[in-house]
């Protein structure tokens, strides 16, 4: 049996006041560090952020959510190729990870080191939020934590003692998303049995009628993500990334 923690986990977005201890907070990133890495390089970094100042200044960044201002720690995990190239550069090894492949390969080690460490610090008691603005205002991010080429901030964890309850989010069912053998399309038909129970939640009816929309897929598109949004924010990330020198386009 699946253990009951996995499907009841909740996002905790209100911390109380109570210090997250920084001999455990290292247990639980060095437990992490076990995690899936490509190639064995682990391709990543994280900044702890406790200092009130500085958590200041990277509120605005996260556009000021309570979570970001409420944790008792903020942790930005970065792909990191800039300690890999040093180490190659000592040892006589010519490295070429300025492209798009490795940049994608950093990515993908720092998700995966994220997610284990949300897991191991939600098994400890602590609730977690991962604050998706950091993609948003990386240049701001990476001058205030200092970041050198070659490291890029891609998840932000809001991290500490819940303060309450918090809400359960909705998930599609399985049958939404798992497919056997090869993929298959969706007919409208499923569509509609796909997003039946998350439109007919009532904080999804109330969402619709706060934003004067006729549907829940109207609040994504017009409000939440819009593509003026996402194709403003899409450039500055790409830039900043090309900034880091990883030539990606």
């Amino acid at each position: 049996m699946i253990d009951r923690y996995f499907t009841d986990r909740v996002t905790v977005r209100n911390f109380s006041d109570r210090e997250v201890d920084d001999q455990l907070l290292r247990e639980m990133l060095e437990a992490a560090a076990h995690a899936p890495t490509n190639g064995n390089m682990q391709l990543y970094s994280v900044i702890i952020t406790r200092d009130p100042l500085r958590k200041r200044l990277l509120t605005p960044a996260h556009f000021n959510q309570p979570a970001s201002t409420g944790a008792n720690v903020l942790l930005t995990f970065c792909a990191d190729f800039n300690r890999f190239v040093k180490w190659c550069d000592a040892s006589n090894a010519k490295p070429g990870y300025d492209n798009f492949q490795s940049f994608m390969s950093a990515v993908f080690d720092t998700v995966i080191l994220a997610q284990q460490f949300c897991t191991i610090a939600e098994q400890q008691g602590l609730g977690t939020c991962y604050l998706g603005t950091t993609a948003y205002n990386a240049p701001q991010i990476a001058e205030i934590l200092e970041l050198p080429s070659r490291v890029v901030p891609v998840i932000t964890v809001a991290l500490g003692y819940p303060a309450g309850e918090s809400v359960k989010s909705d998930r599609i069912p399985s049958s939404g998303f798992i497919h056997d053998e090869v993929y298959k399309d969706y007919t409208e038909k499923d569509i509609k049995n796909i997003y039946a129970e998350k439109e007919a939640r009532e904080d999804s009816r109330q969402f619709i009628a706060e934003n004067g929309k006729e549907t829940l897929a109207q609040v994504f598109t017009d409000v939440r993500y819009p593509k003026e949004t996402n194709e403003v924010f899409s450039k500055i990330y790409l830039d900043f990334i090309e900034k880091q020198k990883f030539q990606i386009r």
